[in-house]
């Protein structure tokens, strides 16, 4: 097979292996009220949980990408799998918040970091041309993995309990994600270097050497203190508004169908307007939405937030991989984007869980709601300011 189609193969693998794991991560907010329920928990300790897995996904990213770099993404994705398989296996024999912790949070955000980044990587290498339409496509499976998996888990719940549900997920992912992972293919870096061929562009040092790095990576961690708030506190925030729980779990639903939509139109939308103005665009239209999330009750106006919140979310996902290619070029493309997605692994430590902690001391989301327009309105600023370092049309 050339590798030009192969390339298309690689994309479709990237998919698959970011339906399963981000769809069993984003499945979380069906558990949501089983597990306050079942350990009697408060939803600052809730949150956590999550929080918890997002910021061991996003740091992992870092060695993850370190060692795609090296060796190749075949392996390390494989490792990921299976972390993700036996996190979702010990979450279903947990019994206690502890054991949930120790089970969800480390499994499942070591499992997504190790295979996150080096697969997002491998879509870059393959591309020149319809880089972001195929990076686009491949990251469309965590919008994929939002839309149909929490409403898969929540039926699965109704059948088998929780527990049961987390057993089922795990099966899920060993059926679909270790084919992906070992048909991932080589690296078009490690290609090259056989040939005695440098790849041009900054080594992981050189980027943390330079202001624009700094300057991504403050827009990442603004912006993204906010993007998994509605992912764990949509479902909670729908009942205490009078929605049903089965309401309240469309809602996440339909982030993952906006992000779908984001992660295709992005591509597009990137080649007209430049990708740095695109950036600014996203960080103005998130902080727009959570003003909107802060006057809406009723299920339809939250459901416009919703999708139009997972289309920008969805947008700046796909956009971030090709922006690092075009400031740093594809030498350390995995490092540096491990690196640059520790940024919103910290921040989504504090989104969710402060959000959870405010309501606890408050009984209602306002303040982490402004909190997060005000963020994502500084960031807007921020990527206002990087726009003299892209090359392209801004």
């Amino acid at each position: 097979m050339k590798q030009s189609s192969y390339g298309w193969v690689v994309v479709a693998c990237a998919f698959t292996l970011m339906f399963v794991g981000f769809g069993t991560a984003y499945s979380f907010a069906a558990f949501f009220k089983a597990f306050q329920a079942e350990f009697g928990a408060s939803r600052a300790h809730v949150s956590l949980v999550f929080s918890l897995c997002a910021l061991l996904w996003f740091s992992f990213g870092v060695p993850g990408g370190l060692l795609a770099d090296r060796f190749g993404p075949r392996g390390v994705c494989l490792a990921g799998v299976l972390c993700i398989a036996a996190g979702l296996a010990a979450a279903a024999n947990a019994d206690s918040l502890a054991m949930l912790y120790a089970g969800y949070s480390i499994g499942i955000g070591v499992g997504i970091g190790l295979s996150y980044v080096p697969s997002v990587a491998a879509v870059q290498h393959w591309f020149a041309q319809n880089r972001v339409l195929a990076g686009g496509i491949a990251v469309s499976g965590i919008g994929a993995g939002n839309l149909l998996l929490p409403p898969l888990a929540a039926w699965w719940i109704e059948l088998w309990g929780w527990r049961g549900a987390y057993l089922g997920l795990a099966a899920l992912t060993l059926l679909f994600a270790i084919p992906a992972a070992l048909l991932l293919g080589g690296r078009a870096a490690q290609r090259a270097k056989a040939a005695g061929a440098a790849l041009p562009g900054m080594t992981l040092r050189e980027a943390l050497r330079s202001e624009v790095f700094w300057l991504m990576y403050g827009v990442a961690m603004l912006i993204c203190v906010g993007f998994f708030v509605p992912m764990v506190h949509l479902v909670p925030y729908a009942q205490d508004v009078g929605l049903s729980e089965a309401q309240g779990v469309s809602l996440v639903s339909l982030l993952g169908l906006g992000s779908l939509l984001g992660r295709f139109a992005m591509g597009g939308v990137a080649d007209r307007l430049g990708h740095a103005r695109s950036l600014v665009g996203i960080g103005l239209g998130l902080g727009f939405l959570f003003l909107l999330w802060w006057v809406a009750h009723s299920f339809w106006l939250l459901a416009i937030f919703a999708v139009c919140f997972g289309t920008l979310y969805g947008g700046y996902v796909a956009l971030a991989p090709a922006i690092c290619m075009d400031l740093f070029g594809p030498r350390s493309l995995s490092a540096i984007l491990g690196t640059l997605y520790t940024a919103a692994g910290l921040a989504t430590l504090i989104g969710p869980t402060f959000a959870g902690a405010s309501f606890d001391a408050f009984g209602s989301y306002t303040a982490s709601i402004l909190g997060c327009a005000a963020l994502c309105f500084s960031g807007a600023g921020l990527a206002a300011a990087m726009r003299r370092y892209f090359h392209s049309p801004a």
